[in-house]
């Protein structure tokens, strides 16, 4: 996918984002405060202040929108969801340079809440995707004991686990020994 910096690093924190949800069948990952901050460090989201319990309430909502535009039956319903949560945005497009990447589009306005920076950036990046047509690229793993969110990237959307090195790596081995077993 030849999207620009803003929008692969926009689409992998969502998607790390989402995956902290117990939707997805693991633990709660944005358990306390420590947690988020450990989020937004990892996303080198830049712009945030002190975090407080609301943020923290305030980003799991986010989170399990965004949940509902992975898991979404169809287009439609996807878009639906995103724009409910692209509505509650002050949208504010401005272009910025920092910790040493290259010019790109903040589309949160200076004085936004950690959730709405989140659902403004991240909700722009997957409504860019939709609109380009590419939504079958938002998909849940197929391993039938996991249910994280990933964003395909392959050039032939082709790829089906959320981590080849874990879930797709597990599921080849099971295939490969049950071929073994007839």
């Amino acid at each position: 996918m030849p999207f620009g910096h803003d929008m692969v690093h926009a689409l992998a924190t969502v998607v790390e984002l989402v995956n902290t949800s117990p939707s997805t069948g693991g633990d709660e990952g944005l358990a306390g405060l420590t947690d988020l901050e450990a989020l937004v460090e990892s996303r080198e989201v830049s712009g945030v202040g002190k975090l407080t319990a609301r943020d923290l309430g305030q980003v799991r909502m986010v989170r399990e929108a965004f949940h509902r535009v992975f898991t979404a039956p169809d287009q439609a319903t996807a878009v639906r969801t995103l724009n409910a949560l692209l509505a509650e945005t002050r949208i504010t497009p401005r272009l910025t340079e920092h910790d040493g990447h290259p010019l790109h589009v903040h589309y949160f306005a200076a004085d936004s809440s950690l959730a709405e920076h989140l659902a403004a950036d991240c909700g722009v990046a997957l409504a860019h995707l939709l609109v380009e047509g590419e939504g079958e690229r938002l998909r849940t793993c197929s391993a039938p004991d996991c249910s994280r969110v990933f964003v395909d990237e392959s050039r032939n959307r082709s790829r089906v686990y959320c981590d080849s090195r874990t879930c797709g790596n597990r599921m080849h081995v099971a295939a490969y020994r049950a071929r073994r077993r007839a």
